[in-house]
């Protein structure tokens, strides 16, 4: 017979139920497979504190348990948890010798007639021998926003969060996007589980479109003529030095295939930045050479031109 399901948790017989989900929620975490892994012992013990609760987290079913025991409330046509005229059996039953129940059994039915399937454990247990424990309702789950760091939402991570004074560790998968809902499964320690609205944070020189990242890159008038090498950041925190080619214009991009979000690409966006201000009359006389020995019409081609 099982162990009575207050000794298993520890709790007086009218202990409160804030007091008995407080000692369930202590045990199973002591007990847990995670915790203890390869321990048969723990395993047995974890299984018989989920039992216990099984029956003293409801308060129907403790109710019927501190009224009937195990074999639960009588069954419908046997009076007392018994047979029809034999006013019942100690317990329910749990107290009779199997083989004298069987000879009883018999003599009510004729020697089997019509009894061909029957389940003596059934009679014996209520009826409820056979009958897997129904699990506790689970309640509702717990909405929240999350504000996800742009490099986390981009290449994936694990958060921790606090929900209603717990711990939770959010694991982040590379890509998500603004908007998107991701559901913590509860445990032992919170009954609940937890469905987060991501919110991406901004970033201060990365911008996303899709599965690519934009990155803009000033470069002066001398290294968009002549061409150069800069060094640039990726999301993935890596810094590539880069070539920029001679004559290159503002607005111009430059692909890093495979550096962008889950797959993407990074862009890099050349922003062609001249010097502030008025220039010394020399520094005038060369750059009017310049144009004079390349022409440019730059607007011969905009629509509104």
């Amino acid at each position: 017979m099982p162990r009575d399901p207050y000794d298993v948790l520890g709790v007086s017989k009218t202990a409160p139920a804030d007091e008995i989900q407080k000692a369930y929620r202590k045990l199973s975490k002591k007990h847990h497979p995670d915790r203890n892994p390869g321990d048969k012992a723990a395993d047995a013990a974890y299984k018989e504190i989920q039992e216990a609760y099984e029956t003293l987290g409801d308060a129907t079913r403790r109710a019927n348990y501190d009224r009937y025991g195990f074999a639960g409330p009588p069954q419908a046509g046997f009076p007392g948890g018994g047979f029809p005229g034999g006013g019942g059996f100690p317990g329910g039953g749990a107290g009779l010798d199997p083989e004298m129940a069987e000879e009883l059994f018999k003599r009510f039915t004729g020697g089997g007639a019509g009894a061909e399937g029957f389940d003596l454990g059934d009679l014996l247990s209520g009826g409820r021998a056979r009958s897997r424990p129904r699990s506790s309702p689970r309640a509702r789950p717990v909405e929240a926003e999350v504000a996800v760091p742009f490099e986390v939402a981009a290449n994936g991570g694990t958060l921790p969060i606090s929900v209603g004074g717990h711990r939770v560790d959010v694991r982040v998968p590379a890509g998500v996007e603004d908007g998107k809902r991701l559901r913590v499964k509860a445990d032992e320690d919170r009954p609940q589980d937890v469905i987060l609205t991501v919110k991406v944070s901004p970033h201060p020189y990365f911008r996303r479109d899709g599965s690519d990242i934009l990155l803009d890159v000033p470069i002066g008038l001398a290294e968009a003529v002549l061409g150069a090498k800069v060094e640039v950041p990726t999301v993935g925190g890596e810094r590539l030095e880069v070539k920029v080619r001679p004559g290159t214009s503002s607005g111009a991009k430059l692909r890093l295939r495979g550096k962008g979000v889950a797959g993407g690409d990074q862009y890099l966006v050349f922003k062609v930045v001249v010097p502030a201000g008025e220039v010394d009359g020399e520094s005038r006389k060369l750059v009017e050479a310049f144009a004079a020995k390349n022409p440019q019409a730059p607007r011969a081609n905009v629509p509104w031109g």
